[in-house]
């Protein structure tokens, strides 16, 4: 047989010498591009996620209480306190990260109207939890809640235009805002 007759081979015999070429240089000086784009990349993502959600934690922190909500006699199907303030978090967590998607794409620079509308959408959502909760202003929170329906289905729009999964990612937020639209309509009415 053909295989008793096979000798292993050794990669790094004696008689074999390494050569550092000029590709090797420049794949190496690729690869250390690449890796400093990623870490200036997850910084980046690190500070546009964090941002909203550390504001929107403060909010809750300084405004959230809430004692009238606990108080009232509500729907069954009203959310507790501790679910809306979670569900506000994970919001201003999806709106960061559709934020970030867009502005890496350079969405922010070609087209100043989506940063407005970012902007807009996370001010009044800010907004919306000390007018309803902590001055109990139905109406006024009904409007801004309205508002912010408003921004995010421009953001959901422009966002889309930039990076369709920014877009999409816009969506859930979108239908929670709706949910909030809804809660404080009753709200009005209790």
């Amino acid at each position: 047989m053909e295989s008793h007759n096979l000798k292993q081979r050794f990669r790094d015999g004696p008689d074999i010498t390494t050569t550092t070429t000029k590709d090797d240089k420049n794949r190496a000086n690729r690869r250390e591009k690449k890796m400093a784009m990623a870490k200036r990349g997850l910084r980046s993502l690190a500070i546009a996620v964090s941002f909203p959600l550390s504001l929107t934690s403060l909010n809750i922190y300084l405004f959230g209480s809430g004692h009238s909500y606990g108080a009232l006699a509500k729907p069954f199907w009203f959310p507790p306190l501790w679910l809306i303030h979670i569900t506000c978090m994970a919001s201003s967590f999806v709106m960061g990260l559709s934020a970030w998607l867009v502005w890496a794409e350079g969405g922010f620079h070609d087209r100043p109207t989506v940063f407005s509308l970012y902007l807009a959408q996370l001010g009044l959502s800010l907004a919306w939890l000390p007018i309803v909760f902590w001055l109990g202003a139905s109406w006024v929170g009904l409007v801004v809640c309205l508002a912010v329906f408003g921004a995010l289905v421009g953001c959901s729009r422009d966002f889309r235009q930039v990076n369709p999964i920014a877009g999409d990612l816009v969506k859930p937020c979108l239908a929670w805002a709706a949910f909030l639209a809804i809660v404080n309509l009753k709200l009005v009415f209790l």
